[in-house]
């Protein structure tokens, strides 16, 4: 019965996820920001798509790739450093800046649980240490990869309005560093918080595949 509603609760995430991108559309800050945040989102959920039948994923790593395209979405309508809600937090405590970049890199911690079950499901890799140490491994080559995508438009774009606001430093000139602190940090929160809850999820679908 579980298993049967799985589909259901994929479908509605996909939904969410496509109701979202569809509100991002509708006249952004920057539609040359909005194109650089959500492209590299609808690839990866492109590949997600493709793969469902052939290679079905957790529902916690649905939840967890739903969440993170969510966020981008939010992130190319509004651009990063201008998200609503961040610039009432910064105004409210003081802060130096709008922090939803900070907050989506971190959330981008959790991309780790995907990574997590690739590794378990496909390779001969057992839980343990040496999972944490890869997985998070992982994370910050990912992150790293994204900065240097960011740089890379940057040149592209010379310095231009569209790419300043891709890159989203507000005027902090250890915004990369910061960045993967803060996925690293995620990573290793998201590990050691769901990393139980996965394999119960991990053993139900094993089970169904059996």
């Amino acid at each position: 019965m579980e298993q049967a509603k799985q589909p259901r609760v994929h479908g509605l995430l996909l939904l969410v996820v496509a109701a979202v991108f569809v509100w991002s559309a509708i006249r952004p800050t920057s539609y040359a920001v909005w194109a650089l945040e959500v492209t590299p989102a609808l690839i990866g959920l492109m590949i997600v798509i493709a793969l469902y039948r052939r290679f079905r994923l957790t529902t916690m790593s649905y939840v967890i790739i739903a969440i993170l395209v969510i966020i981008m979405f939010i992130g190319g309508h509004y651009i990063y450093s201008k998200v609503p809600f961040f610039n009432w937090i910064k105004d409210v405590f003081h802060l130096e800046r709008n922090h939803y970049d900070r907050f989506g890199h971190f959330l981008k911690g959790m991309f780790a649980i995907v990574l997590r079950e690739l590794l378990l499901r496909k390779t001969p890799l057992p839980r343990g240490a040496w999972l944490f140490i890869i997985v998070t491994g992982m994370s910050l080559a990912i992150a790293a990869l994204y900065e240097i995508i960011e740089w890379l438009v940057s040149i592209i774009f010379k310095g231009g309005k569209a790419s300043k606001d891709f890159l989203g430093m507000q005027g902090n000139i250890w915004d990369t560093q910061w960045d993967m602190l803060c996925t690293l940090i995620g990573t290793m929160i998201a590990l050691w918080l769901l990393s139980k809850w996965h394999d119960r999820q991990l053993a139900r679908l094993d089970h169904h595949r059996s």
